[in-house]
């Protein structure tokens, strides 16, 4: 028997899957990547292509959009990488599923705390 037992999926409102709060080392691969896709959509709604697209935060060119594609980008490049065996150039030594998982989840964390400070910063929505 497994040390985390198959457990029905828990949402967010909006749909955004809860990862398990503890479990062993393979729950945290397996959980976080979903959390983490789901998390700009809510920290977008309610914007129009108007509000969205134009950096929020002078000079930089950092737009919710932006944050979307790069890890979008990025999981499609280390995949194709180290599960397909593609030759798809990427930064860094990165060997291994477990590995990239990992760096995975920690891009996408960090793309989400930029999102909360360009929503914040765009119309002072927070905590979405």
């Amino acid at each position: 028997m497994s040390a985390n037992p198959p457990r029905p999926p828990l949402a967010l409102p909006g749909g955004r899957p809860v990862p398990r709060p503890a479990g062993d080392e393979r729950s945290l691969p397996e959980d976080r990547p979903d959390h983490h896709r789901g998390t700009p959509a809510p920290k977008c709604a309610g914007l129009d292509d108007a509000r969205v697209r134009p950096a929020p935060v002078a000079p930089s060119a950092l737009t919710l959009p932006g944050l979307v594609q790069h890890p979008a980008e990025v999981e499609r490049n280390r995949f194709q990488r180290v599960v397909a065996g593609l030759d798809v150039p990427i930064a860094g030594a990165e060997v291994g599923l477990r590995r990239v998982l990992i760096r995975l989840i920690e891009e996408c964390a960090r793309h989400n705390g930029h999102a909360d400070l360009l929503r914040e910063r765009i119309d002072g929505v927070t905590g979405t």
